[in-house]
């Protein structure tokens, strides 16, 4: 463990500890103590994991919301595997903000530190063919009245799934920078960005991929104890190139840094892919540019509206949808 002269001696909170997995790994470490915190009934679960290696006397779950939840101490570390698709499509990041406030000690340690949301355009005329075109022939019949039901059921609403770099048409842009040590609750609400991207290549456009990567950064690295603004580390941390933002990786000495990137070894939340209903034809260097809105549901804060606008070529188009 990267971070276990971090994690030896000290008070742990695993926030939505699920399984208890990562709970059990820091007293591993040598956690002094560890809460392990989970509002579902797999805290039950996780309790019978924990007296089954032997670490009852370590690890002590609370089954209950971080915001109901109470402790007689602080905490020096705060763990948690808060990301969702999107990074924040279901999102425990409001709970893992709620324990900070709450609990964490001055100085104390956050993993993970810092997440970054991208999005690129991208092209991906197999998935396009396979889901519409064949529709025009199928085993000889004509069934291209089928083809506005089809782009509907396939496209209307967010896609997991995995692409590789090949279907990337620019350098990404940085939709939300994350610093969990000073990000609000507020924030979450709604993040809004606007984009420029100038495609590489010439191919059919059609639609927009969003990944993200998670930071483990030491106490030295971490604005909680080098009180740098927030907005001076966003900055900091990405280049502008022509109009573009892409990230700069941490050095590997400093940080350690988890991947969802199409470029990157496939991981369970894969790549988010927002589809048009018709794929846009662009050249080399042509212009896409738009803006894009992601706010949390009144039906649910852990579920998101998108509102995306995009244009290219002197034609202008809207797409609004839920993950849910």
């Amino acid at each position: 463990m990267q971070h276990q002269s971090f994690i030896e001696g000290k008070v742990v909170m695993d926030v939505g500890c699920g399984t208890g997995i990562l709970s059990i790994f820091c007293a591993q470490a040598g956690a002094k103590r560890v809460y392990a915190v989970d509002a579902s009934d797999i805290a039950v679960q996780a309790n019978e994991v924990v007296k089954a290696n032997n670490l009852a006397d370590k690890v002590i779950v609370l089954h209950g919301r971080v915001e109901d939840v109470e402790i007689d101490e602080g905490v020096d570390v705060i763990i948690s595997e808060w990301m969702g698709y999107m990074l924040l499509y279901e999102s425990m990041l409001g709970s893992v903000i709620t324990a900070r406030d709450r609990w964490l000690k001055r100085g104390g340690l956050i993993l993970p530190s810092n997440a970054t949301l991208y999005m690129a355009p991208i092209t991906h005329p197999d998935r396009y063919n396979d889901s519409i075109e064949f529709w025009h022939n199928v085993y000889g019949i004509d069934m291209s009245a089928m083809l506005q039901l089809a782009k509907q059921c396939a496209f209307e609403e967010p896609c997991v799934e995995t692409i590789t770099g090949e279907n990337v048409l620019t350098w990404p842009h940085v939709v939300k920078h994350v610093d969990c040590y000073t990000i609000q609750l507020h924030e979450l609400e709604s993040v809004s960005t606007r984009y420029k991207f100038q495609s590489m290549m010439r191919a059919p456009l059609h639609g927009f991929a969003f990944w993200f990567d998670v930071e483990f950064s030491g106490p030295a690295n971490s604005p909680a104890n080098n009180h740098a603004p927030s907005s001076l580390i966003g900055s900091s941390s990405n280049n502008l190139v022509d109009g573009i933002q892409k990230k700069k990786r941490a050095n590997p000495n400093d940080a350690l840094v988890l991947s969802t990137a199409p470029e990157d070894p496939p991981t369970h939340w894969q790549q988010t892919l927002i589809y048009f209903y018709d794929p846009i034809e662009v050249e080399q260097d042509q212009i896409v540019e738009g803006s894009l809105t992601l706010t949390q549901s009144k039906e649910n804060r852990r579920f998101m509206n998108i509102h995306l606008e995009y244009s290219s070529g002197g034609r202008s188009y809207v797409k609004e949808s839920v993950m849910r």
